[in-house]
């Protein structure tokens, strides 16, 4: 015969938890709020790695915009950057792109330079 006791009222009180702000029956239905709440965690999995994806992606947008000015490509850069020993990540260049062009207009120099001594 089966047990209904503690662990699994702890369990169900858990679910409901964390269906809390969801709509609907989706909030306080046990049977509804598992679903939603399962299907909530998985994109919420999901969606962790896709920030960085995304996020790499805005980076490299930005920083290919800012290296057009000064008639270089974004893989020409990027190559650049390595040759000239330059510690800065994308998410430091992008930045300094958006904020700092001053800055940003020295390391495409010296990213020049790097090209024109490999060449």
């Amino acid at each position: 015969m089966r047990v209904k006791g503690p662990s699994s009222r702890k369990f169900k009180k858990k679910i409901l938890k964390l269906a809390k702000g969801f709509r609907g029956q989706r909030k306080n239905v046990y049977r509804r709020a598992k679903e939603y709440v399962f299907r909530a965690l998985q994109y919420q999995y999901r969606d962790r790695r896709q920030r960085k994806r995304e996020f790499r992606r805005l980076w490299i947008a930005r920083i290919n915009a800012a290296v057009r000015a000064y008639g270089l490509s974004y893989s020409k850069f990027m190559h650049g950057v390595k040759l000239a020993g330059i510690p800065l990540n994308r998410k430091m260049l992008a930045q300094m792109a958006v904020l700092d062009p001053e800055g940003f207009s020295q390391v495409v120099e010296r990213v020049k330079e790097a090209l024109q001594v490999k060449a």
